[in-house]
């Protein structure tokens, strides 16, 4: 059984996922600079659309990572009493500065009150960006993590916690215990040389 995953809590797996293992037992993170935030923001037209003709510089990229920590240390605190993901428990925030710096980026954006009012319905208030308001793209990032966060689908996170992973899922179904199968097979195997060694 596969749930449908939100919006908000794509982005929020994307962000976080931009850190990931490099193959050779260390962490790899896929925004080291500025052309590389802006590849990363025009490799998701559906979850940030508004953000089509985005070209990043240093500050754009230093708001992003910083904010991709603060939502790395929310997910941590998230998958509690597990621990966190590999990739974390020793760079990890506290929860008090991670809540300021999300919530700090979520406000970078204004917003104006839209109403809208359909004929035979009520009035209704919206909230839409002032355009060029502000740092949009992390203030879309970080509006994300608060909806995923907030939500009921945050009950299905977990941290990958396969030899080398750093990885951080939305669990799919109650047996499941890794982000993809290729960390279970690595988990298998891990656990079967520690069964012969201590054999041995």
């Amino acid at each position: 059984m596969r749930d449908p995953i939100s919006r908000d809590a794509q982005l929020a797996l994307d962000l976080v996922l931009t850190i990931r293992h490099d193959g050779a037992g260390g962490v790899a993170d896929d925004l080291t600079d500025p052309a590389a935030l802006t590849a990363w923001v025009h490799a998701h037209p559906r979850t940030l659309a508004a953000t089509a003709r985005y070209t990043a510089d240093p500050h754009g990229l230093t708001a992003v990572r910083d904010l991709r920590g603060a939502v790395r240390t929310l997910f941590a605190h998230a998958v509690r009493p597990a621990p966190p993901g590999p990739a974390d428990s020793a760079r990890l925030l506290t929860v008090p500065e991670a809540l300021r710096r999300v919530n700090e980026a979520a406000a970078r954006t204004p917003t104006v009150p839209v109403l809208t009012w359909d004929e035979g319905g009520d009035p209704v208030v919206r909230r839409r960006p002032v355009p060029d308001g502000g740092d949009h793209l992390t203030a879309v990032l970080a509006r994300a993590a608060i909806g995923f966060l907030a939500s009921p689908e945050r009950e299905r996170l977990r941290a990958c916690h396969a030899p080398r992973c750093v990885r951080y899922f939305l669990k799919e179904h109650p047996r499941q215990e890794w982000c993809k199968p290729s960390c279970g097979n690595r988990a298998r195997v891990a656990r079967h040389h520690e069964r012969h060694r201590r054999a041995g």
